[in-house]
């Protein structure tokens, strides 16, 4: 691959993501711009006018997702694309989901600046309600335009007070008239890249500034019951109780075991707990788990979850409780095409910056976007892996690698004329 032939504008790039960080800002330099409220709709005002200032063109559609779109010499090429989302977490940081747009924005406006025509259109992608902090399903705009949640039951989705998406998208100016997804005006991407923070600490602590990220792991959660009889603490003695949290503590250690047997990519998270009566002095006769299992592979999920009931069997048997585990949410693994992560393999090389491959232990936007196109993503370290909360931080030089690794990798299959 030729090496890029121009690189981004670091300061302005770091100025855009403090900027729009300022919209929702926080008192521990956090940011609170949740899915269609009023603050969404600043930042969304704001990133527009930043596309149209561009020159770019953009086009709004149904579920809200907006493109901004600098056209190519041949009209009839499909797009490549990048982009991620603008909304956050109640308790966020600057940089989620943030960087990957406004990387995208940069990457066209220095192509723009120079003068540097391609073959195929460049496309910025904001997609809608992501973090599914406030609606659900998560990364519903990605997943709506994949053809992967359907349309109308997005759009009737509603938040703890009754307000609906399609009513919040009305009322803040979002409602595109746009098709959802790919149409013979816009097919499919020919290729689309998604910039992000990691949110874990592997880059740094390989301390390696750019990450090839090979694809995300599968999810599968399950919410684990678990039947027991309540009693008082003091007369029951050890050997005659049913204790529904004893039972648990067993499960939770087990699902620990069973991810660290399928090391190095298992994941295995039980991080929610109710447990009634939830009285002190009472032996609990119920208690439910929810667990999540993360593993780059369907076998490895399938493998995870036989041992989960395995050993949920085997507990009610020599114990007498009561043990059902439903499956709730599933999200298959996803693998990113191989021409994406050699593009930015060789767009690191270039640029003379060292890179390693990594999964993505977290979904994102991308992970819809591989159903329809061939997609991939790039990584950059974050402070100490911290994501989803208001300390999230990175530093700029690492910004500004991963944009410039960006801009080569978009280059490479949009050919540059």
């Amino acid at each position: 691959m030729r090496e890029p032939m121009v690189k981004v504008n670091p300061e302005r790039l770091w100025n855009s993501l403090m900027a729009l960080a300022e919209i929702g800002a926080t008192a521990k330099g956090g940011v609170r711009r949740l899915a269609l409220t009023d603050m969404d709709r600043r930042g969304r005002d704001q990133v527009c006018q930043w596309f149209r200032e561009a020159r770019l063109e953009v086009r709004i559609d149904r579920i809200g997702n907006i493109f901004a779109r600098r056209e190519g010499t041949n009209p009839n090429a499909p797009a490549v694309a990048t982009g991620s989302h603008i909304d956050t977490q109640p308790n966020g940081g600057k940089f989620d989901g943030n960087y990957g747009v406004l990387a995208g924005l940069e990457v066209l406006r220095r192509l723009e600046e120079c003068g540097i025509a391609t073959e195929h259109p460049l496309e910025v992608c904001v997609w809608t309600n992501e973090e599914g902090s406030r609606f659900t399903p998560v990364m519903m705009g990605s997943g709506v335009w994949a053809g992967a949640i359907d349309e109308t039951l997005a759009l009737n989705a509603v938040d703890r007070e009754g307000l609906s998406v399609f009513g919040e998208l009305q009322r803040i100016g979002y409602a595109g008239a746009v098709p959802c997804g790919p149409s013979v005006d816009h097919p499919a991407y020919a290729a689309y890249f998604e910039t992000h923070i990691e949110q874990g600490p592997v880059l740094e602590e390989a301390r390696v500034p750019i990450g090839e990220v090979i694809g995300a792991l599968g999810q599968r959660w399950f919410d684990v019951m678990v039947c027991g009889m309540d009693a008082h603490a003091g007369p029951t003695p050890m050997a005659l109780r049913k204790d529904a949290v004893l039972a648990s503590a067993h499960l939770i250690a087990q699902v620990n075991a069973i991810a660290l047997a399928h090391a190095p990519h298992g994941r295995g998270t039980v991080g929610s707990v109710r447990v009634e009566p939830n009285s002190r002095n009472v032996i609990a006769g119920f208690a439910q788990l929810s667990v999540d299992f993360r593993h780059p592979d369907a076998a490895g999920l399938d493998a995870m979850e036989t041992a989960l009931r395995a050993e949920a069997q085997a507990l009610a048997s020599r114990s007498g409780l009561g043990i059902d585990i439903v499956k709730v949410s599933e999200f298959v693994p996803c693998a990113f095409d191989c021409r994406c992560r050699q593009a930015v393999a060789d767009s690191a090389a270039a640029l003379g910056l060292q890179s390693m491959p990594i999964v993505s232990g977290a979904g994102h936007d991308a992970v819809y976007l591989a159903r329809r196109s061939p997609a991939g993503m790039i990584f950059i370290p974050c402070k100490d892996g911290i994501s989803h909360n208001e300390i999230e931080d990175a530093l700029p030089e690492h910004i500004e690698a991963g944009a410039n690794v960006l801009l080569g990798a978009m280059l490479a299959i949009a050919k540059a004329q």
